[in-house]
């Protein structure tokens, strides 16, 4: 007789364009886990900078302040929510202010403290699982998760599909959208702390000549998998 799945952490990584929101968002829907947008939590505390007159330049303002603001991040999948001191942050995070400021204080260590105990605490009280998203969620955040997936692209693949997320007067040129990812990968790669990087126990999928359904289809069956082998050892443990 099989064991009942376990619930499990799922930790997805990888560079912008993979899919890695879409992929995460609909894998925890499938499967009646929580989700967590990290990279939406920096954000959040990046406009949180910008709207309080922070100079995003100043490394040393920015972790002067990095414990001011209030970020709550909802969980479901279905409707995923954040807010920065009370008021609805969602739409306003993804302005492309925003959007060129953010690997700026993603890079201050006491900002990047700041976010990974947040998101540790988060993880941490889904008692049914959850699928966290991020850049350094299997390599630092949560190292001991369950699962480990890292997402990648080419960069033409990432950049057209970056394009068609961007709207209205915020939306460029292909061109400049694959450099703009270009520069952000070098940024998060080459930070000090908890750079971009690929887990030494992640399962790499590569997601440029698949679908969603098919990237989704092969997280989920990991994921099954991941969850099957915990409850196993679950129950070995208790005999």
């Amino acid at each position: 007789m099989s064991a009942t799945p376990a619930a499990v952490i799922v930790a997805i990584d990888g560079p912008s364009g993979t899919g890695k929101s879409s992929t995460s968002k609909a894998v925890a829907a499938q499967l009646g886990l929580r989700y967590l947008d990290t990279g939406a939590q920096y954000r959040a505390i990046t406009w949180w900078m910008l709207n309080n007159g922070v100079d995003v330049s100043d490394p040393e303002r920015i972790a002067a302040q990095a414990d001011r603001p209030v970020i709550v991040s909802g969980t479901d999948p279905q409707a995923p929510a954040i807010s920065v001191d009370g008021a609805d942050a969602a739409g306003p995070i993804r302005t492309q202010e925003v959007t060129s400021a953010v690997s700026a204080v993603s890079a201050v260590p006491q900002v990047r403290a700041r976010i990974t105990e947040l998101q540790r605490s988060i993880a941490a009280e889904a008692r049914g699982g959850i699928v966290v998203e991020g850049r350094d969620i299997g390599t630092t955040v949560l190292p001991d998760a369950d699962l480990k997936v890292f997402l990648t692209a080419s960069p033409e693949a990432r950049a057209a599909r970056r394009s068609g997320e961007l709207k209205g007067k915020d939306a460029t040129g292909l061109a400049a959208t694959q450099q703009a990812l270009t520069e952000r990968d070098k940024a998060d790669s080459s930070r000090k702390t908890s750079p971009l990087k690929k887990a030494d126990d992640a399962v790499e999928v590569d997601t440029t000549e698949l679908t969603l359904e098919q990237v989704v289809e092969c997280v989920v069956t990991l994921v099954e998998k991941a969850s099957a082998e915990k409850a196993g050892r679950m129950e070995k443990a208790a005999r």
